[in-house]
């Protein structure tokens, strides 16, 4: 199986399908490498679609050091994946812990002030657990649930956290494909998975303290999310006020993974955005349609 080194020696599983630009995904908590697979099926016809699974992730490396996992590890992660398939620049797509992966990436690699190694940048299902009201109980909960996991294991989790209020949605639409994604999480080390709870979802900043450095985001950006996936829905749409080549679509209906609970929707829009990113077009929004929720003072 083909695995790189990141630059702290921990060996991440790496997928590498089709030919043209390159695409990168990063996945969520209860996903893996494999969770991309009806992307990588669809536009790996016209791009070239890396998939990996995170440090925690079999078959990638389980550090046994919770130091080892972090906010800015994942940023990084994602880099070194690019780095050691020689990719000097890439478009990135990320769904939750992943689009926070993305976004952070973006921060470092898609300003006018630093080297733009992303092409553009997939925010879905981003933001749970930022906003102001909702940071300092995710953090709890966060470092509850790694608790809960090394004392009772995944397959508790996958019976608990894998059927939450915004995952309810993909099991009564795809009974099959949603017992598919619990099954896969139960796989999960446990290890992997409460150092990951713990070491990065717990502490990883708000983005709501983050505004200024996401704002000097300057390449085109696609934020998704499920209208029923609550916890995102108040991000997303500070995310799409405060980045200003960016556009948003809400998926009716949708929950939290919206990549495999309305697979033919997220594909549209991710193939329409990455055509009119690859033809050129401009994204930047116009001086006159700035949101007024934004604007200072007397404005």
């Amino acid at each position: 199986m083909p695995h790189i080194q990141t630059d702290d020696n921990v060996s991440l599983y790496v997928e590498d399908v089709g030919q043209g630009t390159a695409v990168v995904f990063a996945h969520e908590f209860a996903g893996d490498h494999r969770s991309w697979a009806p992307q990588v099926r669809y536009l790996s016809r016209r791009y070239r679609c890396i998939t990996y699974s995170a440090r925690g992730y079999a078959p990638s490396e389980v550090p046994a050091d919770v130091s080892k996992y972090s906010q800015q590890r994942a940023r990084d992660d994602l880099r070194c994946v690019l780095d050691a398939l020689g990719i000097e620049r890439a478009h990135v797509v990320g769904l939750s812990m992943g689009a926070f992966a993305a976004l952070h990436f973006g921060m470092a690699f898609g300003t006018a002030a630093a080297p733009v190694r992303a092409l553009s940048l997939t925010l879905a299902g981003v933001g749970t657990g930022s906003h102001p009201a909702a940071y300092a109980n995710f953090q709890r909960e966060a470092t509850a649930l790694a608790d809960t996991i090394e004392r009772e294991g995944m397959d508790k989790l996958a019976q608990t956290y894998g059927h939450g209020p915004a995952r309810v949605q993909f099991r009564a639409k795809d009974p099959q494909g949603f017992a598919e994604f619990v099954q896969r999480l139960a796989e999960h080390p446990a290890l992997g998975s409460a150092n990951t709870m713990r070491g990065y979802q717990a502490k990883r900043p708000s983005l709501y303290d983050l505004t200024d450095a996401i704002g000097a985001i300057k390449v085109p950006t696609l934020i998704m999310t499920g209208d029923e996936d609550e916890p995102c829905l108040e991000p997303s749409l500070m995310l799409k006020r405060v980045i200003t080549t960016s556009q948003l679509a809400v998926l009716p209906g949708a929950g939290h993974a919206i990549n495999l609970e309305e697979p033919e929707s997220f594909n549209r829009f991710l193939a329409e955005f990455l055509a009119q990113v690859e033809q050129g077009a401009n994204f930047e929004r116009d001086a006159h349609a700035k949101p007024m929720s934004i604007l200072g003072p007397g404005a």
